[in-house]
Parts: structure tokens; sequence; C-alpha cells
């Protein structure tokens, strides 16, 4: 089944949407010029979330992105709570109470968020007074525990992601009158998600890492090529010191079966993740809260096991693991994504499509054929598909869409193929997982002037 290539870039835009920073008389004064973003579903409905927000009492900017598993749920909560607790935990003490006093006479609110969202991008409405609740509570402790120092951003995107973990399973804990609610909790709390999330403000750029989604700086060296920096490092049985720890949490006796198939128990890929309360809970609780919940829950395979060897809870965490860089004018830009993009390439290939494509400037590789006995005629093919393709490189207005069509229709050769893009986008829904994952991605451009400028004022 082949599409065309009109086809091929109908789907590839679907979800893209791109956000130019605003300038103010006619300067551009924020370190971010701007960013564009995109998601390719492989599972039908996609785990996949992704979030943009300016902060609106602070100066900072917010981008993440949310890898769901065991369904949906827990991302979609996570990409639509998480900013505000973020926000929130970086607030001076009188916007607080300014917040606090609103709320209590009835007055309007001070927005706290910007969000710059695709049409696509879903707020579950049902919930947002739930959600509003717990997110009072958690400022009006912030309020009683005023320490009149500022707050330190690294400490603030921890406690966030701390808190809203710590709420959502509370939230399910304590059930909902409403039914559909009540569902929604616990729906929110068995599954898991994943988080990479970037707050950029000035020079500063923080990443706070949850699990195995991963944030990249492309940079550009003096010769004019592209290098990576990798900004996370991800939370799995491939990271030594990620396993060293979690073994460090559990008694000796259960050395051997923590980390079993390169999984956390045997089962989960992440050793750091929103959700997932069957890592997280008693078994005491977790047969309370199932028998309590409603029918749907029961009938789930899933909330019934309890997982192998499970002796001293808790197992997973979601407190986030945050590296500070600060900007230099040769940082052009952060590459956030999902593992759906870096099961399919190196960094270092992202950072040179990423950097050709903003700058316009394709620099010519070798052609590789490794290990391919290739004919000169073939050759010479590569050649000229290569000269064509160089007037067409650049067709897409969005760098995360130029970046996932490289993803999925690379061929041996580096290049996109579109036979093989044709086959990858129509394959159907049941088969498509088994080839690729979803794929989230934002690309976040800087402002070198601004950077530099910033540089000589320090």
């Amino acid at each position: 089944f082949c599409l065309t290539p009109p086809q091929v870039n109908s789907i590839l835009k679907a979800n893209e949407y791109s956000f130019k920073v605003p300038e103010f008389d006619g300067k551009n004064v924020s370190s971010v010029l701007g960013f564009d973003s995109n998601q390719l579903p492989a599972n039908a409905p996609i785990e996949d979330r992704r979030s943009a927000a300016t902060c609106l009492q602070t100066r900072g900017m917010l981008l993440g992105v949310f890898d769901g598993h065991a369904g949906c749920a827990c991302a979609q909560a996570v990409s639509e709570r998480l900013f505000y607790y973020i926000a929130v935990s970086l607030l001076p003490h009188e916007t607080l109470l300014e917040i606090e006093n609103a709320v209590e006479s009835g007055r309007a609110l001070l927005p706290i968020l910007q969000w710059h969202k695709h049409p696509n991008d879903y707020f579950s409405k049902e919930a947002s007074k739930l959600y509003f609740n717990s997110l009072r509570t958690y400022w009006q402790e912030l309020i009683d525990l005023n320490s009149g120092e500022t707050t330190d951003v690294k400490e603030a995107l921890i406690n966030a992601f701390k808190r809203l973990d710590n709420d959502i399973s509370l939230e399910a804990q304590v059930g909902n009158p409403n039914s559909f609610l009540n569902y929604l909790v616990l729906r929110v709390a068995f599954s898991g998600a994943t988080a990479c999330v970037a707050h950029v403000d000035g020079v500063d750029l923080h990443v706070a890492n949850t699990g195995d989604s991963r944030a990249m700086l492309g940079v550009q060296e003096e010769d004019g090529s592209w290098s990576a920096v990798n900004l996370s490092y991800d939370h799995n049985a491939q990271n030594e010191h990620e396993v060293e720890r979690v073994k460090m949490e559990h008694p000796k006796s259960e050395e051997k079966s923590l980390v079993k198939q390169d999984r956390l128990l045997g089962l989960l890929m992440p050793f750091r993740a929103f959700g997932d309360v069957k890592f997280k809970w008693s078994i005491e609780l977790q047969k309370r809260v199932v028998e309590a919940g409603p029918d749907q829950l029961n009938d789930n395979e899933y909330t019934k096991f309890i997982p192998p060897n499970y002796h001293t809870p808790p197992y997973l965490t979601a407190e986030p693991e945050v590296v500070h860089h600060k900007l230099r004018p040769q940082d052009k830009f952060l590459v956030l994504a999902t593992d759906g993009l870096w099961e399919t390439m190196h960094r270092q290939d992202v950072a040179r499509i990423v950097g050709e494509y903003l700058t316009r400037v394709h620099r010519q590789q070798p052609i590789a054929v490794g290990g391919y006995k290739v004919t000169l005629g073939q050759m010479h093919g590569l050649l000229t598909e290569r000269k064509a393709r160089i007037s067409s490189v650049f067709e897409d207005q969005n760098a995360a869409t130029h970046l996932i069509r490289h993803a999925v229709g690379n061929n041996e050769f580096g290049t996109v193929d579109h036979e093989r893009l044709s086959k990858m986008l129509s394959l159907p829904e049941e088969l498509a997982r088994m080839y690729r994952d979803d794929i989230t991605i934002i690309v976040v451009q800087f402002n070198s002037h601004v950077i530099g400028a910033c540089q000589n004022e320090e």
C-alpha cells in the first residue's frame, strides 16, 4: 500500500505546532526564539503527551514531553498539571498570598501560565476542579512553610514532581463520589508516565527528567559542524548508577529479583515514573483500593496482579534528576523527545539534521555504504538521488516534523527513502507498534544575540 508524497506529508504534519516568542518594541528580549513540536502515533490512542507554557509571574518558559504506559491516562494528567506545580513552586511568597486571597474572596485569579497548545492537545474539563483543589492545598502549604528565601529552581522542580505524584496517589486512595472522576483518578494512578521537562530563564536552562525520554543540546562548533550534548540520563537498566540506586534502597536478599531482563521487577522498563502505584503501594492498600473501586477497575487484569517478588515497596519514584546548564552563544537549540525518537536515531545525527535544517546549510556527508557491495551504477543512482533531495531537504516548515521524517524514513545510507516512509506510515494500527513507538518531539531554538548580551552583562 503506497502513499503519495502529499499523503505522507498530511500524516506527518497532522499534529505539528509552532510558536514564535513575540518581540517587544521591535526587540526580542527572550533567550528563546520559539519552538516547533510534533507527534506521530504508533499506539491507538497515542500514549505520549507534550506541553509548553510561558510562566506569567516569573520569566521562565516550560516545555515537556511525557511518555505514558499501561494507557495514556497518567501522561494526560501529568501533561496538564505538572507545569502548574512547577510554576507555583517558583512563585514568591507575596504572589502566593495574592492568589490565595483572590480565591478566598472570589476575585479573578492572577493567570499563572500562558499555554501554547495544539488544537489536538486535550484538557480534561471534568477533573479541573479536583486538580485545582489539590494544587491549592499545595500552595497553602508553601505559604505556611514560607522561609523568606528565594526558591532555587532545581529544588522547585524536584518538589513539584514529587508533590504531583503524591497527589495522584492520594486522589486515588481517597476516591471520588462522582463515578466518572473516581474511575479517572484510579486510571491515572494505575497507569504510568515518564517526564522530561525543560525550564528556560535567560541563560539558565534546567532539565528535570524522570524515566527514559531525553533532552539534548545542539551546539554549533567554530567550523560550522554540529555536536550534541546530553542534558539528561535515562533511568533504566542501561544506567549503572540507576541500577545501583535501586539496589541500595532494598534489602540485599532482593538483589537478584529487583532487575530482571532489564526491567524493574522483570516488568517495567523505566526505573522512575509518575503513577504506577502497582510499584509503590503496599499489597494491602492495592487490594483495598481495587476492591472498593468501580467494576471496570476490578475487570482490569493489570490492577489485579501483584508484581512478583514484591516485598519492600516503593520500588519506583517520580523524583527527577535535574541538570543545570548555562547557555552559551554556540548553544543553538534543545531537543526534548520521547524514547520513540532515540530508539531510531543517534543524538549526533539528531544534532546534525536539526542544525542543518535551522541554518539551511546542508553539509555533505560522505556517502556511507557500510559493508554493502555497491556497483558503480548504484553509486551513481545514490549520488543523483542525493542531488535531487538537497533541493527538497528543507520542505518541512517545522523542525520536529523534519526530524520525524528522518526517524521513520531513513534507510541504511542515512537518507530519507520515500518508499520506506510510505510503508512505515501505512502500517495498520496493530502492526505499527511492532515497528516503532509513539514519537513526540519539541525543538526549542535559542536566541544567540540575547544569550551573548546576557553573558557580557555578567
